[in-house]
């Protein structure tokens, strides 16, 4: 970045630093892979010019199932080189992981809320579920997959099994996400697990739903993305989010707030984007109202 183009941004961002701290109650909580950015992709800065304009009105939040490395790469545009962060709420983990916005310049995000899925549940209760996840991993691999690395990954809060590994290459999502459309791999498995978390006395205490487009988030029951809204009491909260539906990870949070009107499915970024300027366009109104 120039020197010129820094000065800017830095005016901009005390500005913005300032300004954030008047938004009163309001925030958006966003789903980041197929609403912020493509699955497991960067960020694209089209998206930021409305979400500058939405945060004269409102706090934003990003509430993910990811962890914060996934947060921390796929956002590094807004995180690095825009003033958003000084209105931004970074919630991985569906919120049990929470990063208020830096109050200065000169801070960075510190984390001052973490669940712990060990604690909650007991290490021998995590334990027989990695074992569950273990065997249903291998009867997955029998199957006509890509197969990768990093099938069961430990998140603190939560765990995210991933049949076709994490360490999976986009040509090898694209084709498992063909495959699971046409099989329906994934709801076959979700199932399955469930039966053996029944099977296993573990039905009650953990629960288990379809994780972006190639994995299942496992975690206590009640950890789902409602977790996040704990975090922001007495706040006006809105939702976007593209998993709604039956067993998709934004589907608690989505049907939480949707009696209140305050929860959009999206399709994808443009939608996202149209969402956003509806939303600008009802706290403009709120706001011209409270004025009167």
């Amino acid at each position: 970045m120039s020197y010129g183009k820094r000065m800017t941004w830095l005016a901009e961002a005390e500005k913005k630093e300032k300004s954030c701290s008047h938004k009163g109650n309001r925030i958006v909580l966003f789903d980041m892979d197929g609403t912020l950015t493509p699955p497991r992709q960067r960020f694209e800065t089209n998206l930021l010019p409305a979400l500058r304009q939405l945060s004269q009105h409102a706090q934003i939040g990003i509430v993910t199932g990811s962890d914060v490395n996934y947060v921390n790469q796929q956002m590094e545009y807004v995180l690095k080189k825009s003033e958003l962060v000084y209105c931004l709420h970074l919630l991985p983990c569906n919120g049990t992981k929470w990063y208020p916005p830096p109050r200065q310049l000169d801070d960075w995000y510190d984390i001052k809320h973490n669940a712990d899925m060990r604690e909650a549940l007991g290490e021998e209760k995590c334990r027989h579920l990695v074992s569950i996840l273990l065997d249903l991993q291998s009867h997955i691999s029998s199957l006509d997959i890509p197969l990768t690395g990093e099938f069961i990954q430990y998140r603190g809060s939560m765990i995210n099994w991933c049949p076709i590994g994490r360490s999976a290459m986009a040509k090898d999502r694209k084709k498992f996400i063909l495959k699971d459309e046409e099989s329906n791999i994934r709801k076959n498995y979700l199932k399955r697990l469930e039966r053996k978390l029944s099977l296993h006395g573990l039905k009650k205490e953990v629960a288990c739903t379809l994780g972006g487009d190639t994995s299942f988030d496992i975690y206590p029951t009640g950890w789902d993305k409602t977790y996040a809204l704990r975090h922001f009491e007495n706040y006006d909260i809105w939702f976007v989010g593209d998993r709604c539906r039956e067993n998709g990870n934004d589907q608690q949070i989505y049907e939480k707030l949707k009696p209140k009107g305050k929860s959009f499915e999206t399709s994808g970024i443009e939608q996202t984007e149209e969402i956003i300027k509806n939303l600008i366009n009802i706290m403009s109104s709120e706001k011209g109202k409270d004025n009167g």
